[in-house]
């Protein structure tokens, strides 16, 4: 797959004659039916009813009552079977699902950590495995795509979808977007080549969803051109090289457009510009957002009119509703057929890749055997480990699996739901996984006790008098703190709390009953460890002051249990924090990567950056130091490449493993440029007393700055590189004219 061709969208020449004959033979309600999908109802035939009325193309698998491996696998083939059988071409379904960490909303289903837990692994490859995972259990219930990966880049800690992002470094939200593209879609495994097992990427939220205002979704996004090229727009450029079928846009508008109903996003730089010859689907019912929310349409018919005009290919809702509506503006000559028909292609070559046309229904029995297998299992058991990001350690951790007596508390110590967080709550049946509780009862020793007592819910206390003599009484007290699961603007999955309280968008500390709680367990006096089970990141700082041991374990999906490996020292803790943490709401944003100010250096003002922990912050139980910085040159030309090696020693006692970052600094540009950028990054595992150097080669125009127009301009002058604390320098030459 070339760079900027999208899975699907060249496909075989006999396949392609197909598409040609089946386009030029059908009615414009065929062909609209094409680019016009359905939610999923609870009843399979009223989706089926629809579906066979207006030949509609693609259903999406919402949470419904069919959520086990073997209900969802029988509802999408008995959906296809309807497809096909109203089709005078045979056509079959496209089914979708929400899939952002695993196929979560089934039961059954491995379920991996959010994205942002993900990124403190720094392990492409380990993100291609997981969606891989997902892929294979998706295709087992009859999913060929999902809405996944999120390129979208951590702006403001506010905001309820951060658990969903990378976190706030573009290079590195860029490597991971491409990481999970290429798990999805196969990359060029060549027994993939069929893609008769392949799940089709959807790349969102295109082009610049996080930075809304306030820190609100979908709020406005008034980012300029600069920021856009510069820090939103990478990981889509680097999805789209990797071969991401699909994009989705954000619900925002930018510069007064809204993103749905833009050429300039969607036509200009999504394909002109990008590269992109994929499919673009649009979010949910983003198309109504033009006249119900943007008001820059007048009605339903008008939305659509103008989103299909600007560049959408798909609408996953709407059904009948909004097939009727298209086939009347076609029919008035409000949109041409040729558009109707470019999008209509589109799908059906994604449909003939799938290998749809061949065989488009799956097997019962396999579903129930594949989704949550074991092997998939211990894949996202490794993820949710090598996630694990220890903040404070004073010497409590690791715990002696034989300490004697242990408790633990904390409203989501025992909760699946909230460690699998958002788009993976199923409640009937329960979901796969192992709560942080019974992890821990699993790690300890046969002499141990553990003991638990809720002690307060996320809200509210209960008995933190029964918490506080369990606590007195214990060798070591575990208090698992944190949010729930939610999606968007912090709505409840789980319906376990009110949506006028925390989480919310004004507050980021704790509320009062978890800070009772942990004060009352410390004050103790048994040594304290807090663990955090949390989507975005928490302004803790009374708890970093004063807790000896502070975990950070995201929302770790279905293996909560590996929360207790780190705990107690089976496996070292490597996850390295993907964003800053502040230390109040006052503090937000809060970027590593800011833009320097005129008084950024003046004694009179406080640095831009004071996070409560840094960007890249994380422990480990090994003594792993930075030996030497070296490059390979002190000259180079702005079109050429410098080699860096970055030497690490392991001088402790311990195996661990350390992720390395290099960041790069341009001391002096034309334009204002970030204070330091990462620009590359790698893991090295050192066995006690073992040394490496590891080796990174970086094209001097990657560090260019970025025009507006989204090309690089490399400047000559000075560029420092940091590790660690090690920093080295060179210069770029061949000096080109002032401009």
């Amino acid at each position: 797959m070339t760079p900027g061709q999208a899975f699907g969208q060249h496909v075989e020449s006999e396949d392609e004659r197909r598409v040609d004959d089946i386009i030029e033979r059908m009615t414009l309600e065929e062909k609209v039916g094409q680019i016009v999908g359905i939610g999923a109802r609870e009843d399979v035939e009223g989706t089926t009813d629809e579906i066979e009325t207006h030949h509609l193309g693609s259903c999406h698998f919402g949470e419904t009552p069919h959520n086990t491996p073997a209900e969802k696998a029988a509802f999408a083939n008995e959906i296809q079977r309807a497809a096909i059988d109203a089709s005078r071409f045979d056509v079959p379904l496209f089914v979708r699902a929400m899939a952002e960490h695993g196929h979560a909303a089934v039961a059954g289903s491995t379920v991996f950590p959010q994205q942002l837990g993900l990124a403190a692994t720094r392990d492409p490859d380990l993100l291609e495995r997981c969606a891989d995972v997902a892929a294979t259990e998706m295709r087992a219930t009859g999913v060929q795509s999902t809405s996944s990966p999120i390129g979208d880049v951590a702006r403001d800690q506010r905001w309820g979808r951060i658990a969903e992002t990378f976190g706030e470094s573009p290079f590195l939200c860029a490597e991971l977007t491409a990481a999970m593209v290429r798990g999805y879609q196969g990359g060029t495994d060549a027994e993939r080549e069929n893609g008769a097992d392949r799940v089709l990427a959807v790349t969102k939220h295109f082009p610049a969803y996080s930075e809304g205002l306030r820190g609100q979704d979908q709020a406005p996004n008034e980012v300029t051109d600069y920021t856009l090229r510069r820090v939103h727009v990478p990981p889509y450029a680097a999805g789209i090289d990797a071969g991401t079928a699909g994009i989705m846009p954000c619900y925002n508008s930018i510069n007064g457009e809204p993103v749905h109903g833009s050429a300039r996003f969607l036509e200009d730089l999504l394909r002109k510009d990008l590269g992109f010859d994929g499919f673009v689907l649009a979010d949910a019912r983003g198309a109504e957002d033009l006249h119900a929310g943007h008001a820059v349409t007048g009605s339903r018919e008008e939305s659509l009119w103008r989103t299909i005009r600007a560049g959408l290919d798909l609408l996953p809702f709407g059904g009948g509703e909004y097939a009727e509506l298209i086939v009347g503006l076609v029919e008035d000559g409000e949109l041409s057929e040729t558009r109707i028909e470019e999008s209509a292609r589109r799908i059906l070559r994604l449909k003939f890749a799938l290998g749809l046309f061949d065989d488009p229904f799956v097997d019962v029995e396999n579903a129930v055997e594949t989704l949550g297998s074991e092997p998939h299992r211990e894949v996202a058991r490794e993820a949710a480990r090598q996630s694990m990001t220890l903040l404070e350690n004073d010497g409590v951790l690791p715990l002696d699996p034989n300490t004697e007596r242990v408790f633990v508390t904390g409203p989501n110590a025992d909760s699946l739901a909230h460690q699998h967080g958002g788009w993976g709550t199923v409640q009937d049946p329960d979901p796969l996984g192992d709560t942080v509780l019974e992890g821990i009862e699993a790690a300890v020793g046969s002499d141990t006790t553990v003991t638990y007592e809720r002690g307060a819910t996320l809200n509210e206390t209960e008995d933190v008098d029964a918490a506080r003599e369990g606590a007195a009484d214990a060798d070591a007290a575990i208090v698992v703190l944190g949010e729930p699961d939610y999606v968007h603007e912090f709505i409840a999955s789980s319906e376990e709390y009110g949506l006028d309280e925390f989480p919310n968008r004004t507050q980021l500390t704790l509320p009062e009953a978890q800070r009772e709680l942990v004060e009352a367990v410390h004050a103790t006096g048994t040594p304290t460890i807090a663990v955090l089970v949390t989507g975005r990141v928490l302004a803790t700082p009374w708890i970093a002051e004063h807790v000896p041991g502070v975990l950070m374990a995201y929302q770790p999906g279905s293996e909560g249990g590996a929360v207790a490996d780190v705990l107690f020292g089976e496996y070292d803790p490597s996850g390295r924090l993907p964003i800053s943490v502040p230390r109040s709401e006052g503090h937000v944003p809060l970027r590593f990567n800011y833009l320097p100010s005129p008084t950024a250096d003046d004694s009179a003002f406080k640095s831009s950056y004071d996070p409560l922990y840094e960007y890249g912050h994380g422990l480990s139980y090994a003594d792993i130091e930075y030996r030497s910085l070296e490059l390979s040159a002190e000259d180079v030309g702005p079109d050429e490449t410098i080699d860096v090696e970055v030497t690490l020693e392991n001088v402790g006692d311990r195996a661990g493993t350390e992720p390395v970052e290099l960041f790069a600094t341009d001391v002096r540009s034309s334009r204002v440029t970030p204070v330091r950028e990462l620009v590359a990054v790698d893991r090295v595992s050192l066995e006690s007393g073992e040394r490496e150097t590891i080796a990174f080669t970086l094209t001097v125009e990657s560090l260019g700055i970025i025009e507006d127009d989204g090309s690089r301009t490399v400047e000559p002058g000075t560029f420092e590189i940091r590790v660690d604390d090690l920093l080295e320098s060179f210069e770029v030459t061949r000096r080109r004219p002032y401009r």
